[in-house]
């Protein structure tokens, strides 16, 4: 996603710098072309050939640097640029940026660059919330710019409170996002569903499946990143929610079908790929069943079914994909689903093949829609959710 698009760093004086040391290499490890230009402030927190080892580019400081190529660098730097990010970003280099002064390396190549831009301001509470440094960074957002809101905590000054410049990890996620391509879905909302539910026998005991989550997480971020507006509907797992997701988490499979049949009808797609329960226990007791001589029997009823909600109530122009997991007959099983809930597609997989089961990174699928049956082979989940969404975009 990342290889071959180049990234400009912009790092001023703070004490934040020593971050972007981690996010320098996670972009190279990405196979991007990173350059970094620092304020000459920035040289006190960290060292130039810091960024140079990393990047294997020159760490650029000076204007008048006169030990490069000849060339005009800070335009050459601004044409070559797919996205810069400047972080930390200082209040007095906000500043400038905000009213076009441009008297260091940094200012004059943020000047010349028509790619987006992402600022992370960094600095002591009170100076973040001094209402001038507010303005500039409307000022900032109002010509293109995209702020990342600081995080709150303790500040290398002692006090607490917002300031404090995001980790590496999520500096690397507004990156991710900006350089994704396609950006097919732009102007979609997607929901989707991920994970298992939960439907309890007691206080203590539950009945649940062994999914992880992990292929509707990926669905919901393959979605982002190609600009579409996406909900996530999640049962318990193990897993972090995507950034720049609407996160809902569930327990259980009532708690689902409220979450996901109250936002239906304003999606324009919907894929469903949590292993909902479809039986639940009929009597919840409110203590914990003892353990007794002789064998336990537990009475079970029917859950809602909520993708047959969902295709009973179909929008003109909606799609619905549904996920069907079998052990036998699963082109059959998947084409009977298919048509019985209406379904515009199915990803179907068979849990006895190596590689796509429950809680591995990989999938095996086939995905049905009335007219095709594309086998995908062993791909990661990341893969196969962009596979799915080929498909959808197109259609």
């Amino acid at each position: 996603m990342l290889r071959g698009k180049t990234v400009i760093l912009g790092v001023t004086g703070s004490i934040a710098a020593y971050k972007i040391a981690t996010l320098a290499s996670m972009l190279v490890k990405k196979q991007a072309s990173v350059h970094v230009i620092m304020t000459k402030n920035a040289t006190n927190f960290i060292n130039p050939i810091t960024f140079e080892t990393l990047t294997g580019h020159k760490c650029l400081v000076d204007t008048f640097d006169r030990n490069f190529e000849f060339q005009v660098e800070h335009v050459s730097m601004a044409k070559q640029a797919d996205v810069v990010m400047i972080a930390p970003a200082s209040a007095n280099v906000i500043g400038k940026l905000a009213h076009g002064l441009a008297d260091d390396m940094l200012t004059t190549t943020l000047l010349a660059c028509k790619c987006p831009k992402i600022v992370s301001p960094a600095m002591n509470t009170a100076m973040f919330e001094n209402p001038i440094v507010q303005d500039n960074l409307k000022i900032l957002e109002k010509y293109g710019y995209e702020v990342i809101q600081p995080a709150s905590g303790y500040l290398a000054c002692g006090d607490t409170g917002a300031g404090k410049m995001p980790e590496a990890e999520t500096l690397y996620q507004y990156i991710e996002r900006t350089l994704a391509d396609p950006k097919d879905l732009i102007g979609k909302k997607v929901l989707v569903t991920a994970g298992p539910t939960q439907e309890n026998i007691d206080p203590v005991r539950y009945i649940t499946n062994h999914s992880s989550g992990k292929m509707g997480y990926a669905v919901a971020k393959a979605a982002m990143l190609r600009g579409a507006d996406v909900t996530l509907v999640s049962g318990q797992t193990a897993l972090t929610p995507p950034m720049f997701v609407k996160y809902v988490q569930i327990t259980t499979a009532e708690e689902m079908y409220q979450e996901v049949t109250s936002r239906s009808d304003e999606q324009d797609i919907i894929i469903k790929a949590a292993a909902v329960a479809d039986y639940r226990p009929k009597t919840v007791y409110e203590n914990k069943v003892k353990k007794k001589e002789g064998q336990m029997a537990i009475e079970l009823e029917r859950t809602r079914d909520i993708l047959a909600y969902l295709g009973e109530h179909k929008k003109e122009n909606q799609f619905l994909c549904g996920f069907s997991m079998e052990t036998e007959n699963m082109i059959g099983n998947s084409r009977a689903k298919l048509q019985k809930k209406n379904l515009d597609m199915v990803a179907a997989n068979n849990v006895k093949v190596e590689g796509a089961g429950f809680q591995g990174d990989t999938n095996v699928m086939t995905l049905i829609t009335q007219d095709q049956e594309i086998a995908l082979p062993l791909m990661s989940k990341e893969e196969a959710a962009n596979k799915i969404l080929d498909i959808i975009a197109t259609r």
